[in-house]
């Protein structure tokens, strides 16, 4: 079954117009563009070779365990950063040259990036917060978000034993979830699925080669110390990845809404954008460097393939046209947002959140 918003002409023309506008405005100088990723790629680029040659002259082993959870934590930077924005083709002129930069940072982490991408772009981006059909959703039933979703005993302590939970994920994700999600993929046929497979294997492979083998061969690291560091860099990476996710569409003011039986959604796709989104420092340059535009999540969901460079300058013409059609975009700061998750976490252990349009 496929899922279907509701056409409101109203929303659709407001969408249209706002999109509009920002194309007059807005100028998308490419050559500014490209001086900025070029100069944030060396920036993060730097960070990420520099800590992991540190692997192999580091004699401390306390040094050594901070040096391996610092590039861990570049690492998904840099999927931040770069990877999004890959992943929907918003940076080179060949889509080409994305894809190829998005799966080897993806490999980085040692995530599936071609899994991940299905997911991301053909469930979260059309329906977010929709039970059924954001594939983002299902993660874990120890944690329950969705208002339609079972409520269990254990749910009223979810708000506390949540940041233990989310530790894990990225270990989880890694080892065991894209795994599942391989022995779920469909092939057109045989060959398409041999080579599926064949460079799954190969990247997990690679994952394990550099940033455990070789380790364990040229480091002045004992294999106790490369495996403490291994686990310790995984539960920064977790918890960082998950409270910086969850904030965007999951705090206390979030919307979920419900489809019917033949999967129409009761809300347009231009207000499930801006009412399941939340941002943070949307208009902060700083933040969008950081952050990498994921922050400004209404206007990376409404305009995905234009890159994050350019979110702060979208932001001021979006949020301006929005207050003026009486809607009021979700905005906390980072830490505000993971305080919110909480409070929802709490609310959500106890009691069944209205769903809206």
């Amino acid at each position: 079954m496929k899922a279907k918003h509701l056409n409101i002409p109203e929303d659709t023309a407001l969408y249209n117009s706002i999109y509009k506008e920002i194309k007059e405005t807005i100028v998308f100088d490419k050559k500014e563009v490209n001086r900025y990723f070029f100069l944030k790629f060396l920036f993060y680029g730097s960070l990420s070779i520099g800590s992991y040659i540190l692997l192999f002259i580091l004699t401390n082993p306390f040094l050594f365990v901070l040096d391996f959870v610092f590039f861990g934590f570049v690492a998904v930077l840099l999927c931040f950063n770069f990877a999004h924005d890959f992943s929907h083709h918003a940076i080179f002129k060949r889509p080409y040259w994305d894809n190829l930069a998005f799966e080897f940072i993806y490999t980085l982490v040692g995530a599936h990036p071609e899994a991940w991408k299905g997911r991301h772009i053909n469930s979260h981006h059309f329906a977010p917060n929709v039970e059924h059909f954001d594939t983002d959703l299902a993660i874990t039933g120890l944690i329950r978000v969705l208002p339609t979703s079972n409520l269990k005993w254990y749910h009223k302590f979810q708000h506390l034993y949540a940041p233990f939970a989310y530790a894990t994920y990225s270990l989880y994700w890694v080892c065991i979830k894209d795994f599942i999600v391989l022995s779920q993929s469909k092939h057109k046929n045989a060959s398409s699925k041999f080579k599926y497979y064949m460079v799954f294997y190969f990247l997990k492979m690679f994952y394990i080669f550099y940033l455990l083998i070789l380790p364990l061969l040229f480091s002045h690291q004992s294999g106790l110390v490369i495996f403490i560091s291994f686990i310790v860099m995984h539960f920064v990476q977790s918890i960082y990845t998950l409270f910086t996710f969850f904030i965007t569409h999951h705090v206390a003011e979030s919307n979920y809404p419900v489809a019917d039986s033949s999967g129409l959604i009761n809300t347009s796709w231009f207000k499930n954008q801006i009412n399941s989104s939340n941002n943070f420092y949307p208009f902060s340059q700083i933040g969008n460097f950081i952050f990498g535009g994921v922050n400004n999540h209404i206007a990376h969901h409404l305009f995905p393939h234009i890159n994050h460079y350019h979110y702060p300058k979208i932001n001021i013409l979006l949020f301006r046209r929005l207050e003026e059609c009486g809607i009021t975009p979700s905005v906390t700061t980072y830490f505000g947002g993971v305080v919110s998750h909480l409070r929802l976490l709490k609310m959500m252990g106890y009691v069944n959140k209205k769903n809206s349009g």
